[in-house]
């Protein structure tokens, strides 16, 4: 594949991105988040020599929000084991919103899967007593290749002062003895994950580490087990775009994960990572330029995993 081409052709990636900006809305339910620039995009590739080619906002920071839940379960993967998280949350699609009880409520026994919130409040809740948050701030900058990651305190705040409906999520997880800690606890250092300062260069290069087997591109070091990125690609694949998650798989077919906050994680395995910033969100809490973005690309170039 010639990723040159992919890298000059950026601006058009940009510009198909930029036409449905206009028909999605930033997210509102948290204030600060509310004040995001919606015509801000950018986009970022790292390719597996550690070179990131960009166009648009790529140097703009923006709370990774729901992204972390990738890094939460590769976190758990590696610290309890398989057996253990699934344990406590399931594998399969949810067909429901992000922040949705009704399926936890009314039809299973927990959460159906780690990229869902009532999922990562249960596996973060099994991380509890066992790894802290800066221990995780450390880990998530050598995921993504950057140091200056850091917990955006205004943002926790303001989702820590909305976060009712989490909390409802918690102490159902609670009733139903999915969860053993305390649930205000469980509760920041979920929202702290959410709460990570990041940009789309950041994005690309944990999109690459994944791309990469865990491995960094550049050192080779192993950061995470090859059966950890193998789970963690797959749920991406079949969850990471909430209610949309079938149809992005079809259109797209690149394991992808999407947060609130505007980002877009996208890993074209054993080539590249891809890394978006866009604010303005579809009506399932996706990124609407760069799913546009994603479905270009995948198409033009033939990224998508079941096309030769």
């Amino acid at each position: 594949m010639d990723l040159e081409k992919i890298a000059q052709s950026l601006d058009k990636v940009l510009d198909a991105g930029r036409r449905e900006i206009p028909f999605g809305e930033v997210a509102d339910y948290i204030p600060e988040l509310a004040k995001s620039d919606k015509n801000a995009l950018g986009i970022a590739i790292a390719d597996r020599s550690g070179q990131v080619y960009s166009a648009g906002d790529v140097e703009t920071r923006f709370t990774v929000q729901s992204i972390s839940k990738v890094i939460t379960l590769s976190i758990a993967l590696e610290t309890c084991g398989y057996d253990a998280v699934f344990q406590r949350v399931g594998m399969e699609p949810s067909g429901e919103a992000f922040n949705s009880i009704v399926e936890l409520d009314l039809v299973s026994g927990k959460p159906y899967n780690p990229m869902i919130n009532s999922g990562a409040i249960a596996v973060t809740d099994l991380l509890m007593g066992k790894i802290n948050f800066t221990q995780m701030l450390d880990i998530s900058r050598k995921l993504m290749r950057d140091d200056s990651i850091r917990l955006d305190e205004k943002v926790f705040r303001s989702e820590m002062d909305h976060c009712e409906r989490n909390r409802a999520i918690g102490w159902l997880l609670k009733s139903k003895g999915i969860i053993e800690n305390d649930v205000d606890e469980i509760l920041k250092l979920y929202t702290a994950m959410c709460s990570l300062s990041v940009n789309a260069c950041s994005l690309a290069n944990l999109g690459l580490t994944l791309a990469c087997d865990g491995a960094d591109p550049v050192t080779w070091e192993r950061v995470l087990s090859s059966d950890t990125v193998k789970v963690v690609k797959t749920i991406m694949l079949t969850c990471g775009m909430y209610d949309g998650s079938g149809q992005f798989a079809v259109e797209v077919g690149l394991p992808t994960k999407s947060g609130v906050g505007g980002g877009l994680l996208s890993v074209v395995d054993k080539l590249m990572g891809i890394g978006i910033y866009g604010p303005s969100l579809d009506k399932k809490g996706n990124c609407i330029a760069g799913g546009a973005m994603l479905r270009y690309l995948s198409s033009k170039f033939r990224l998508h995993m079941f096309q030769n």
